[in-house]
């Protein structure tokens, strides 16, 4: 690298791990924040350590692994919780048996089914939830941010279902509302929002 080139933590994990400790494990993949695989604890935060950048003027930085989630060794965790409550909304699509609907452009369907698709499942909102880390069934930020572009879109055919899971133990209601998922997704996504709309759709019995 050049000296002016930035300086991501992943790049800081690789060169600790080539000229200092070959043992050192962590994960990544993409290395251009689109797969998640390389979700840690910077200073504190959950974040991709390939597109978290390093100030020049550091002297210290404090990486761990995500909060939440069994670490394995180093900073590898156990990512087995995580997709288990993902599993729990069926989060796949499931085509409609009635004549397919369509999403009108510019509709709010459209808007809530593509606010909620960019989520790459890195985890960073489940190891940044407070409830999360207490323990118990709480699906989880990420779930239930899949769960809503799902039921949002009048093409899907298990909206019911879904909307049975995310209004039941472990659901939408054990959210506080604190809105830290949110702030800690690194690519623009909004949970905690997501999770108000569920909300909204349970109680007016959205289909």
């Amino acid at each position: 690298m050049q000296a002016t080139d930035p300086v991501t933590v992943l790049d800081l994990l690789r060169e600790i791990q080539r000229a200092h400790d070959a043992s050192l494990g962590f994960r990544y993949s993409c290395r251009v924040a689109m797969c998640g695989t390389c979700a840690v604890r910077v200073d504190g935060k959950s974040a991709l350590a390939c597109s978290t950048v390093i100030s020049p003027d550091r002297d210290n930085v404090e990486i761990a692994p995500l909060a939440g989630l069994p670490v394995v060794r180093d900073l590898i965790v156990d990512t087995h919780p995580f997709w288990d409550q993902w599993a729990r909304i069926t989060p796949w699509f499931v085509p409609a048996e009635d004549e397919p609907a369509r999403i009108a452009p510019g509709s709010r369907e459209a808007e809530l089914v593509d606010g909620a698709l960019g989520c790459i499942s890195c985890g960073a909102c489940y190891s940044t939830c407070e409830i999360v880390q207490r323990g118990g069934d709480y699906i989880g930020p990420a779930a239930l941010n899949r769960a809503l572009a799902l039921i949002a879109d009048p093409r899907d055919g298990a909206a019911q279902q879904r909307l049975r899971v995310v209004g039941g133990a472990g659901g939408v209601d054990r959210c506080h509302y604190v809105g830290a998922c949110t702030s800690a997704c690194p690519v623009g996504v909004d949970p905690a929002g997501s999770i108000v709309e569920l909300r909204r759709m349970r109680l007016r019995g959205h289909a």
